[in-house]
């Protein structure tokens, strides 16, 4: 009779013809990680692929109940790597469905050529065996991959808020921060504190901030945008406002905001002009 540690052993040892055989069998007309042409790539993809063989063949281990532990850093790691990370979901799940079907047919190969004798409900206990653990593996990838992706869309919102707010020199000593945009209290959080680490690294003594690209604010942004002229002002700053809309005004009036010592102008060229006038 056929036993588990005979086809985890025949399993192991067609982990390396397993991995040749999926991918050349793999749909290369796609863009991600099955499409890439660069060698060192397709080295990696299929090192990703025999580490997998090489533990999915523990699942029919005596004794190995808890082999899914082995397998979480695996999963981890594929769901985390920036190639899968810009493959499509369906892409790798349809690649996991095609793997389930290999051990199918491994499955079947290893009683073919076996000269002991195996049942139809040994069989059957094979394959539901491998059933349920491709299914195991693709509910806990969904998972980390979607954690992933998540962490990723983050880091790159973040990115493009803290790119979003230069505070651009305009002489040695006078600045300019062109706002753009919605602006929510978090975005506001991120812009303005690095308004004052920007506008002390350059030690400026003024700072034009020109709100003309902003549609609309909260009350919670209004209140922000008066502790950056209140924190520029300790760190020495003095602040002027411009292109501030009708919405805007109407909120910072309803907010009792004081204008009071903040230079105030209809539009940036009107607040340039000033400058340069003040100047002379």
């Amino acid at each position: 009779m056929l036993r588990d540690q005979d086809l985890h052993t025949f399993l192991c040892n067609k982990a390396e013809a397993l991995t040749e055989e999926w991918y050349d069998s793999l749909d290369k007309n796609r863009d991600g990680v099955y499409g890439s042409t660069n060698p060192e790539a397709i080295q990696r993809i299929k090192s990703q692929n025999r580490d997998f063989h090489l533990r999915f063949c523990h699942i029919f281990k005596p004794d190995q109940a808890d082999y899914f532990e082995g397998f979480q850093d695996w999963i981890e790691s594929i769901a985390t790597d920036e190639a899968h990370q810009t493959t499509p979901l369906e892409d790798i799940i349809q690649e996991f469905f095609r793997t389930q079907q290999q051990y199918m047919k491994a499955i079947e190969d290893f009683v073919l050529q076996s000269s002991e004798e195996t049942t139809y409900q040994q069989m059957m206990a094979w394959a539901n065996k491998v059933v349920d653990s491709i299914n195991q593996i693709i509910l806990e990838f969904t998972v980390q991959h979607s954690k992933a992706a998540e962490l990723r869309l983050h880091a790159q919102q973040e990115m493009i808020i803290e790119m979003s707010a230069p505070v651009i020199s305009l002489t040695k000593d006078i600045g300019f921060l062109p706002l753009v945009g919605e602006i929510n209290t978090h975005r506001a959080q991120v812009v303005f504190g690095k308004t004052l680490t920007q506008s002390a690294n350059q030690q400026l003594k003024k700072l034009f901030v020109d709100l003309s690209g902003v549609p609309i604010i909260d009350t919670m942004v209004a209140q922000q945008i008066f502790q950056l002229i209140s924190g520029l002002k300790l760190i020495g700053v003095q602040t002027a406002l411009s292109g501030i809309s009708p919405q805007i005004a109407q909120t910072a009036v309803q907010l009792g905001l004081n204008f009071k010592d903040i230079e105030i102008y209809s539009t940036l060229a009107q607040a340039m002009k000033a400058e340069e006038f003040n100047g002379q």
